[in-house]
């Protein structure tokens, strides 16, 4: 039989299974394009606060390490350099899960042998996912130059930043490709794809601080290297070219030769009997959701522990500029520059940490459709106990994610201030205050579970993008407050500039429960799978 026979025919399964899905992340990061743009428009309106903003990104070692050098102090390529940072890694995760779900996930739950017994070739899922993935990032790379284009940038420049989108996205779905052969399992795979793209962040970080060769070694690096608007070095799209093509014929080597579910790396053997500890549901949660739950709470400590210090000359950029510091004005009286941009960022954190109380709560729909949840409520294990010993995590998992940020961004930013005994308590203070608005996006994917458990997925994810677009649509004052009102992360108060109002916080509490006793009725009203 022809290998590739069924690709069309998958390819359409694919379209159609991420119909919601896929169009988000498609337009996502020209949406974000054009937010950073308008932002940085108007809180650097001159070319002289742009010139003045580059010299201060320059001045500071640790920013430039964490997002990269700006190449040049205009308005194109300030917006290059932020995009370079946040849409990499946005397009470079939607690209390992979108591959790792479509193959290693299929294998993992028996879908693919299915498949595998109808006339469809061996390579025929792996080809239909990287086609996919591959045009996905085309049209990334059309609308993000198309958009750019249109607000008056450069063609080429606009075009160079398109395709360096495209050219990571591309590169991290042939290396998920790679992975999905190497593990056995889904969740193996996307560790191995997103610790590989830790790694390249690290060699882009380091190189930037100095050992400038590193970055050489990273895909990352290679998209700061091509220069959008600042003398555009074409010829390193080769070097795109050529990994994606080694990997991609790595990835059909090694799924000729591996027998179908099965991984190159052997998975490794547990113990004959199960401990003691593991004779309850919220032991056995533990155990297959603490791996996610360290690399969060660590990936968040790190990310708090440089943001912090980062922070004093960020604020001291801001406190230059008269639009920022009107804008720190309508939060309160004397608002000091730096708990105000604190205040400014800690929505952005907190919606992340909704990621993961998300993750959490979809574990359940996991365990469901692997056929690993039945066996255990054919026990005497009760559907809604069961249900809890995941959901403590979507519970308390964002605490201590929020905690461990909360903690070292307040300590790094206290001691670069000299007050690290009044600035820790109310920094983490505040971090802390997003949990309810974190439960009550867990809430609304408890409720999907129980009463539209095929959808949640899908709507959970498009719920946080859409807070995510109303938090930037808000910034930029382009969104109706009665819009803004529907994310819950809109009725947060801001502690550190004097709002002290607590009682938003009791009400999205209590909503949050609501929804999770909604949907926990549900689940144990509907059947299994």
């Amino acid at each position: 039989m022809n290998t590739m026979k069924g690709t069309g025919a998958l390819i359409r399964l694919i379209l159609r299974r991420d119909r919601i899905v896929l169009p988000i992340w498609i337009v996502l990061p020209a949406l974000l394009a054009l937010g950073i743009e308008s932002s940085f428009a108007q809180l650097y309106h001159t070319p002289a606060l742009l010139q003045a903003f580059a010299n201060e990104v320059a001045g500071n070692p640790a920013e430039v390490a964490l997002l990269g050098p700006i190449y040049a102090p205009t308005l194109a390529g300030i917006t290059v350099w932020r995009l370079s940072f946040m849409g990499a890694i946005l397009v470079a995760l939607a690209n390992l899960f979108t591959v790792t779900r479509h193959t290693r996930t299929e294998e993992e739950a028996g879908r693919r042998e299915l498949l595998g017994s109808a006339v469809v070739g061996r390579h025929a899922a792996l080809s239909a996912v990287l086609i996919v993935t591959g045009a996905a990032n085309l049209l990334i790379a059309l609308l993000v130059a198309g958009a750019l284009i249109g607000i008056g940038f450069p063609v080429a420049g606009s075009c160079a930043l398109g395709l360096s989108l495209a050219a990571v996205g591309w590169t991290f779905a042939a290396l998920a490709a790679v992975t999905g052969q190497l593990a056995e399992s889904a969740g193996s795979a996307n560790g191995m794809a997103g610790g590989l793209l830790g790694l390249c962040y690290l060699l882009r970080t380091i190189g930037d601080m100095g050992l400038s060769w590193l970055s050489w070694l990273s895909p990352l690096g290679w998209m700061r290297f091509i220069r959008p608007f600042a003398a555009e070095r074409w010829w390193i799209f080769a070097l795109f070219i050529g990994l994606v093509a080694v990997l991609s014929i790595l990835a059909y080597r090694l799924a000729a030769r591996r027998d179908l579910g099965a991984g190159f790396l052997p998975p490794r053997l547990g113990s004959a009997t199960a401990a003691p500890g593991l004779s309850n549901p919220f032991a056995l949660a533990w155990r297959l959701q603490r791996g996610t739950l360290l690399v969060w709470i660590i990936s968040f400590a790190i990310v708090g522990g440089a943001f912090g210090y980062v922070a004093s000359t960020v604020a001291a950029q801001l406190s230059t500029n008269p639009q920022m510091m009107q804008l720190f004005a309508h939060m309160g009286h004397n608002v000091d520059p730096g708990e105000g941009f604190f205040t400014l960022s800690l929505e952005i954190f907190g919606e992340v940490a909704a990621a993961y109380a998300i993750l959490a709560t979809l574990r359940l729909r996991t365990e469901e459709t692997s056929g690993r949840a039945e066996p255990v409520l054919a026990n005497a294990v009760g559907r809604i106990t069961w249900a809890i010993s995941h959901l403590l995590f979507a519970i308390l998992g964002p605490a201590l994610v929020l905690l461990a940020f909360g903690l070292t961004a307040g300590l790094t930013y206290g001691i670069s201030q000299g007050t690290v005994e009044s600035t820790l308590p109310r920094i983490l203070y505040a971090t802390l205050a997003y949990l309810p608005a974190v439960w009550v996006l867990a809430g609304l994917a408890v409720v999907l579970f129980g009463l539209l458990p095929r959808l949640v997925a899908y709507v959970s994810w498009a719920l946080l993008v859409a807070c995510l677009l109303l938090d930037l649509g808000g910034e930029l004052q382009q969104v109706n407050q009665a819009i803004l009102n529907l994310s819950p992360f809109i009725h947060i108060p801001k502690l550190l500039v004097g709002d002290s109002s607590l009682l938003s916080l009791l009400w999205l509490s209590l909503i949050a429960a609501a929804f999770g006793a909604i949907g926990l009725l549900g689940f144990r009203r509907r059947a299994i799978g």
